[in-house]
């Protein structure tokens, strides 16, 4: 048979585009549960491949050997430390959101402002006046919105079963990448290069280096000085220590440091009377606020420098888009959305023209369309 036309099939297209996209969509609606745990694996894959090739080349080349000692490690360093974390800050949140929604938050006394010399009766007294002025109304507006914003971290964090569900599929992803990780890198530049040739591929290979400078440069620095950090307050005796070494890592994922957390800590060993303590967890924050300096550094060896604002924005997008995953999902995503429109930017040079001239051209170009408009 015989066709007698040539042209546009304009039903064939319209239904051929309808199930496509039908197709597209069921296969996500499908692996739609798989997403968060493929996207977290791939990231720590790609983070951590140079080592696994190290390793193997260690265990005489066998993968299999290597593959078993990164599961070994991820299980060790990443998984169990994770795991714990938020169990006990699960178990310690209620406690603690209790203590803030019941009203208990007081303004502090103060007693120590007196042995400051000179101007410490006058502190102290400046101090008395603003709490007995306003201070507890203060306290008592803002206390609702501490509750909040406390019970919305808490219960990010409280999703205990779908964040673990996420770390095993981490875990298995990472060994199936860890095996054939050759053969998906050379399928996906494959598919990038048929998409977008070797601008495609060029593509895919930003990514990888965003990736990595975000894993190295960025969380694997916040959870080392989270941990250090919440040694030094657990051997200090404060507290939940648990709860700050949590709130700990994410100050240290948006770039505000560890200090934030271990200074007021200090100063409650301080003003409790334990300046043993005291001075030993200020020596151990020294040490521990400024090793960021050092690490990150040295885990960056790309130059993928990223704004802050940029890692800001990705850490509590990601938190309140995909729960506690998303502090690790949500900065490598805008890393890579960066770096690949600034390398598209900057294919073409930048304007050099003076901007008023520039200013002025289009001024009188649009002048003289009205003028022949008018005309």
């Amino acid at each position: 048979m015989k066709n007698v036309y040539n042209g546009w099939d304009l039903p064939q297209i319209v239904f051929s585009l309808l199930f496509v996209s039908m197709l597209i969509t069921a296969s996500f609606w499908v692996v739609q549960p798989f997403i968060l745990g493929f996207a977290w694996a791939s990231m720590v894959v790609i983070a951590t491949w140079p080592l696994m090739i190290k390793i193997q080349g260690w265990l005489w080349g066998r993968r299999g050997l290597a593959v078993a000692a990164m599961t070994l490690l991820l299980v060790l360093v990443f998984v169990i430390p994770i795991a714990l974390l938020v169990n006990s800050l699960i178990e310690n949140s209620s406690p603690v959101i209790a203590w803030i929604s019941a009203g208990r938050i007081q303004m502090p006394e103060l007693q120590w402002l007196k042995e400051i010399p000179m101007v410490g009766h006058k502190l102290f007294s400046a101090w008395n006046n603003l709490v007995a002025g306003g201070g507890s109304a203060i306290m008592a507006k803002i206390q609702p919105y501490i509750g909040r914003t406390t019970g919305f971290f808490f219960a990010q964090a409280g999703h205990f079963g779908r964040f673990m569900l996420h770390l095993g599929l981490m875990l298995l992803f990472s060994i199936l990448l860890y095996w054939r990780g050759e053969q998906v890198a050379r399928g996906i530049r494959h598919f990038a290069f048929r998409l977008a040739s070797r601008r495609g591929d060029a593509a895919v290979l930003l990514a990888g280096q965003a990736i990595r400078a975000v894993a190295l440069g960025v969380v694997v620095t916040a959870l080392v000085q989270g941990v250090l950090g919440g040694i030094g307050l657990a051997l200090s005796g404060i507290p939940y220590a648990t709860i700050l070494t949590v709130l700990m890592i994410l100050s240290c994922l948006v770039q505000l440091g560890p200090l934030v957390v271990l200074i007021p800590a200090i100063i409650w060993l301080y003003w409790s009377g334990d300046t043993t303590w005291g001075t030993i967890l200020l020596v151990w924050s020294c040490v521990v606020g400024t090793l960021d300096n050092v690490l990150r550094p040295m885990l960056i060896r790309m130059g993928a420098d990223l704004p802050m604002i940029l890692i800001l924005s990705g850490v509590i997008g990601g938190l309140v888009a995909f729960g506690m995953i998303g502090l690790f999902i949500g900065p490598v995503v805008l890393a890579v959305s960066y770096r690949l429109v600034m390398v598209w930017v900057n294919e073409s040079p930048a304007p050099d023209e003076d901007p008023h001239a520039v200013v002025e051209e289009l001024a009188e170009i649009e002048h003289e369309r009205h003028q022949n408009g008018t005309l």
